[in-house]
């Protein structure tokens, strides 16, 4: 999904999906009515009731949704893995490029699944954080077979505090874009300099983590 305006291209569904997720991530989940989201794709709010049982509906769909892509997405990325140091570091920058490539176009959803979480019910709540741990895990894995020096079991906790931190980089990408990413720019940067840059930070922290896990004493 991206974060332009609802067209009547879209199928019906998906204009709703979309409005709701930028109405939700700008306004918060509780700051926003159903009639506005009605008005948004222009239909009245009990239209919204053909195509979804309500708000709660609308917020779970979209959470649970963008966390099995990750994961779906995630898994697909890591298909062609082999075991060996060169395919493992492959896969670690499919991953991060995917990842990345959410962070940039998807914007109001990696909103979302920071903030609104608790508002799911807790049978959806425990849906996502599922997901969200078969996401990370599949990180973690991918993470100690490209640095070897993160393979031991003693330093399985390192690779997995790089991989929140990683995380934590990336998704923090929406809170500090600048004005005109519309036009095209993150932060004063391009879109592909963004990209890059977002990249080189991941790596550069996995390769930190490796590093202090490789040498005693190393802070």
């Amino acid at each position: 999904m991206s974060n332009v305006p609802a067209t009547a291209a879209l199928p019906r569904r998906d204009q709703i999906r979309k409005e709701a997720a930028r109405l939700f991530a700008a306004r918060g989940f509780l700051g926003v009515g159903v009639d506005e989201i009605g008005k948004a794709v222009g239909i009245s709010g009990p239209g919204l009731y053909r195509h979804f049982a309500g708000k709660d509906a609308m917020l779970a769909d979209l959470l649970v949704g963008i966390s099995e892509r990750l994961l779906e997405e995630g898994r697909r990325r890591a298909g062609d893995r082999t075991g060996d140091d060169a395919g493992a570091q492959g896969v670690l920058d499919a991953l991060i490029s995917g990842h990345v490539d959410f962070a940039l176009d998807d914007r109001d959803l990696i909103t979302l699944h920071d903030r609104e979480l608790l508002h799911l019910k807790e049978e959806d709540r425990r849906r996502v954080r599922r997901l969200q741990r078969g996401y990370l895990e599949l990180w973690v894995e991918v993470v100690r077979q490209a640095f070897p020096a993160l393979a031991g079991p003693d330093e399985e906790p390192v690779a997995r505090a790089a991989v929140h931190a990683v995380f934590g980089l990336l998704n923090s990408t929406p809170h500090s874009l600048g004005p005109n990413v519309a036009q095209g720019e993150w932060a004063g940067l391009p879109r592909d300099s963004m990209a890059a840059l977002l990249h080189s930070l991941a790596r550069g922290a996995f390769a930190a983590a490796a590093r202090s896990a490789g040498e005693p004493g190393a802070a």
